[in-house]
């Protein structure tokens, strides 16, 4: 069951409080692309949905619980892609779901980096707030990568040598930094498709040895 909606006052939100408040969240949204998250006002961000700051402030203690909440929000999107995992990844057909993976990465960038950006800039200058959140969804795509990488040490396949749990780290960090700043890399000359499919086969042979 989803936990329910409370107003600071503590009080339920209701069906109309809750479009006002997802109404402000994609208002801070559209701003972060223009705006850091010190540098945004809550009175910008009332006034991009004709509202007053006394509306935000029923929701929100202030800017930064906002993009807490949009980055709590948007992390729970990347999960569908853990299905992939549960698909054949053994031999070359195991590239298809890994192409899926990284491909879908990259269009969950695309669709929030400006909350993502914002919500990893916040974790690495120490906001523990904002590293739980990342934490929380990237962690799960570790623990399916150690999984996997044990699965392929027990048949012989990976070195057993490698740790599961830091080369799952490393995958994880590989591809969202491809995510991040694959369309930094395509005036270099890397475009999408290559980016996808090399960081594809880097993906399929760490986790299956293939």
């Amino acid at each position: 069951m989803e936990d329910e909606l409370v107003a600071q006052d503590g009080r339920a939100v209701g069906k109309r409080g809750a479009q006002t408040r997802l109404r402000l969240l994609d208002a801070t949204s559209r701003l972060l692309e223009h705006h850091g998250i010190r540098d945004l006002r809550v009175v910008d961000i009332a006034r991009e949905v004709a509202t007053s700051p006394a509306t935000f402030y029923q929701y929100f203690r202030d800017v930064e619980e906002a993009v807490l909440a949009l980055a709590s929000d948007v992390g729970d999107e990347v999960l569908p892609l853990l299905s992939l995992l549960d698909e054949p990844w053994d031999g070359d057909a195991g590239l298809v779901p890994a192409r899926a993976l990284v491909d879908g990465f990259l269009d969950y960038w695309d669709n929030h980096r400006a909350v993502l950006r914002t919500r990893n800039l916040a974790a690495q200058e120490g906001d523990v707030r904002f590293r739980e959140v990342r934490n929380r969804t990237l962690n799960v795509f570790n623990k399916r990568f150690a999984a996997m990488i044990a699965d392929s040490q027990a048949a012989g396949r990976v070195a057993p040598e490698i740790s599961p749990l830091a080369a799952g780290a490393a995958l994880v960090a590989l591809i969202e930094r491809m995510a991040a700043f694959h369309r930094d890399l395509e005036p270099l000359g890397i475009p999408r498709a290559d980016l996808v499919e090399t960081t594809a086969r880097i993906l399929h042979q760490t986790l299956t040895g293939s």
